[in-house]
């Protein structure tokens, strides 16, 4: 129910502004010539050439609330009248739920506000840009509720770390409810407020300046299959003095304190590389390896945000994957500022 504030318009009793909008100027990425040629396939991304380019003028929407009354939320889906918006995606409910869904609603909520989106249940990464960050306007509202699904341990991990206590359920009718919309709009309003999560866990978690780290990928997540994804990781530690750490290993606590102090944060495109952005600074760089049948900018969004550098080098494509040239990738690093 994010970003669809033409509906919200129509079923509110009140809307308000929180942030005004602002432009910003699009930064060029730094590529080696070539690589956008080598791009098949593309994910929530139109058009690679352009953003990668960069150059144009931006506009990021306000940020906007909207109080709706008599809404029920039933088995991750929330009711307005004949309106339905799905909370999270189906698979994340319990399989007999799909058959036999409980319609019993034994919770009542006077002033409730939603926080949390489909995409951000989807995907880990905008969970952590998006949603978290849209946290403490849902609790300076009111009562911030999410579905009770299953979280991730890494996710139960950043809500301690942010300080996030979500009322969590699969029933209930909300007498008011507020609603949130930005247009994935990076105003300065979420960039403060992402600013303020990104200095509570550096505050948890000091650390001194060092070269990089490469934040293993393997097979999380969409399937992107990257054949020397450790080779690449081991010689850019050999070569460069960079830090390794793996998502399907290790805890948020574990790559959090090998990603603070980062130059360059490296992997293969992902969720997974927003537990690097959480940490980095400004001026600070991230290089994305790129599956050339899903080259994806969703990334850059929060880098241009951040006023960091992104970069990428798109793979080649081999059996039923693709790998990465070891020499583009230490070329690339060298356009870096």
């Amino acid at each position: 129910m994010f970003r669809v504030g033409n509906i919200l318009d129509n079923l509110c009793i009140k809307s308000w502004e929180i942030a005004p909008g602002n432009t910003t100027i699009v930064p060029k990425a730094y590529f080696l010539k070539g690589q956008l040629d080598r791009i098949t396939g593309t994910a929530y991304t139109d058009d690679p050439n352009a953003i990668m380019h960069g150059g144009y003028e931006k506009t990021h929407k306000p940020t906007r609330a909207y109080m709706l009354q008599n809404i029920w939320m039933l088995n991750g889906t929330i009711y307005k009248g004949l309106h339905q918006f799905l909370f999270h995606p189906r698979t994340q409910l319990k399989t007999s739920m799909h058959f036999f869904p409980p319609i019993a609603v034994d919770t009542e909520i006077e002033n409730a506000s939603i926080y949390n989106s489909y995409d951000g249940n989807a995907f880990f990464g905008l969970w952590l840009t998006d949603d978290c960050t849209m946290y403490p306007l849902a609790a300076s509202e009111g009562v911030p509720v999410i579905s009770d699904v299953f979280a991730s341990p890494h996710r139960l991990e950043y809500k301690s770390m942010l300080e996030m206590n979500p009322f969590r359920t699969n029933a209930a009718y909300m007498k008011n409810a507020i609603f949130f919309d930005d247009d994935w709009g990076n105003n300065k309003s979420k960039h403060e407020r992402f600013a303020v999560n990104r200095n509570k866990i550096l505050s948890m978690f000091p650390g001194t300046s060092h070269p990089g780290v490469f934040i293993l990928r393997r097979n999380s997540g969409k399937t992107r299959i990257m054949l020397n994804e450790v080779e690449i990781a081991e010689q850019l530690r050999d070569k460069c003095g960079f830090r390794i750490v793996d998502v399907t290993k290790h805890s948020v606590s574990e790559i959090i304190t090998a990603c603070v102090g980062a130059q360059i944060l490296v992997g293969i495109e992902g969720s997974h590389l927003m537990h690097g952005l959480m940490v980095l600074q400004p001026g600070a760089s991230v290089l994305t390896l790129q599956p050339p049948n899903r080259f994806c900018g969703v990334i850059k969004i929060t880098t241009d945000m951040e006023k960091q550098n992104f970069a990428f080098v798109v793979g080649i494509p081999k059996d039923d994957g693709f790998y990465i040239d070891m020499e583009e990738v230490e070329r690339t690093i060298d356009l870096l500022p």
